[in-house]
């Protein structure tokens, strides 16, 4: 596999959800949490999705409990939680590990594409992926989703 189009999850109402289906789209890919410090990035990246989803861009969640056990619900719990407290209409998957030997394979391959350097080290890391299907960019947890480097990163891949 060579493309992040190559990669398939479950959504969080459990139907299938290919990579390959945003083809032509940038797609920012943040591992989520509900309970998480940072949970409130999920305003900006609703408002993100909101703002610029008509010009080809797609916000994609990967809710995951693999640090600090901050997504224990299940799926409807945190598809609830999302859309309640957050207005949540931008896809979400099912939970998916992120990290370590049983990361989905989206994570692992983009472990072997960044090295472990470019791993999720807490929730809402953040993985910018162009309209090819070839990792544009790299963000930590910290980065906010209004902050600039990502804004003019999204704004790049969405010209190509």
């Amino acid at each position: 596999m060579t493309s992040a189009h190559d990669f398939s999850f479950t959504s969080i109402e459990g139907k299938p959800l290919t990579l390959g289906e945003f083809a032509g789209k940038a797609v920012l890919v943040v591992n989520t949490a509900s309970a998480c410090g940072l949970t409130p990035q999920y305003k900006g990246l609703q408002a993100l999705w909101e703002a610029r989803q008509g010009d080809g861009l797609v916000v994609l969640g990967v809710p995951s409990n693999d640090f600090g056990a901050q997504e224990p619900g299940s799926e409807g719990e945190v598809k609830a939680f999302c859309e309640l407290r957050y207005g949540v209409s931008f896809p979400l998957t099912a939970k998916n590990q992120v990290t370590g030997p049983g990361a989905h394979p989206f994570y692992l391959w983009l472990a072997e594409t960044t090295g472990e350097a470019g791993l999720p080290r807490w929730n809402f890391h953040k993985f910018l992926i162009g309209k090819d299907g070839t990792l544009k960019g790299v963000f930590g947890s910290r980065t906010e989703p209004d902050a600039p480097e990502l804004v003019a990163a999204i704004d790049a891949a969405l010209k190509e």
